[in-house]
């Protein structure tokens, strides 16, 4: 399942958080790794990093919300390996905090930009490289955001439920290219982007009442479903969603109060 010898893979928001992680076990893998984000130094490290331990790692600075950097994004792929297997699209934004009628439209309109037609963007990008491979895989990163809503996130949970439509719809479209699309839905990972959840005691001490294991996930925690939907052993798996949340949707109800909803005698 974990050998992905050969593969090109590119993975968005590659940088830090569960990006990186991805891209440090693909690469440890056998993949030839292309790393993306907006910010080529951040980029530049944990290439270094994945070049150092024998891997092969390529960054390259783009920002999903430009069709024009998401292009030169797939021409440096090509120029370096010849060809895409692999893309996990993960780079993804949430710049409102809050009811989701206090949103301005600024706020709709960055989100949605990057969280869906971002996706939209690299997907479209990728598919014909991989349609003149024969193959390829897209991994889109949805959240459990997507399928319950969480308090405080609701702009955020609309682009992850289109993420989660928007890889049902590509799973369909893309088959006859022989194209797997599938999504990961992580739950709460302890990584840069959720800080303003784990920072503060009282929202963290109310995300860990909902989750049955009791903690926040570690973004390596993530690899493991990665690899399966990178490699051939997920060869008649598309258009599905992979939950990876320590049990919370099957758990307590969030509850900023601190209340649990306790069974009725």
């Amino acid at each position: 399942m974990g050998d992905l010898a050969g593969k090109v893979a590119i993975i968005t928001g590659a940088s830090r958080g569960i990006g990186q992680a991805i891209a440090v076990a693909y690469a440890a893998a056998g993949a030839r790794v292309v790393l993306a984000s907006r910010k080529q130094a951040e980029l530049d490290a944990v290439a270094n990093a994945i070049n150092a331990t024998g891997g092969h790692a390529l960054a390259v600075a783009a920002h999903t919300g430009s069709s024009d950097a998401v292009e030169r994004l797939i021409a440096h792929t090509l120029a370096a390996y010849g060809g895409i297997d692999i893309v996990v699209i993960n780079a993804a934004t949430n710049p409102h905090f809050g009811p989701v009628l206090t949103a301005e439209e600024s706020m709709w309109d960055k989100t949605l930009d990057v969280n869906v037609k971002g996706y939209w963007r690299v997907a479209r990008a990728c598919s014909g490289p991989m349609r003149e491979r024969g193959a390829g895989t897209i991994i889109n990163m949805a959240s459990v955001a997507g399928k319950a809503p969480q308090p405080g996130m609701g702009v955020y949970c609309i682009s992850k439920a289109a993420v989660i439509m928007l890889t049902e719809v590509l799973a369909v479209e893309l088959a006859p290219g022989n194209i797997r699309v599938n999504a990961i839905a992580p739950g709460f990972v302890k990584t840069r982007f959720s800080s303003a959840l784990w920072d503060n005691p009282e929202i963290n001490a109310a995300v860990l009442r909902t989750i049955p294991q009791g903690r926040m996930a570690a973004a390596e925690e993530l690899t493991g479903i990665a690899l399966y939907l990178a490699s051939d052993a997920s060869s008649f798996t598309t258009g599905a969603t992979f939950v990876v949340d320590g049990g919370q949707l099957v758990g307590s109800p969030l509850d900023f109060a601190g209340s649990r909803t306790e069974p009725k005698p």
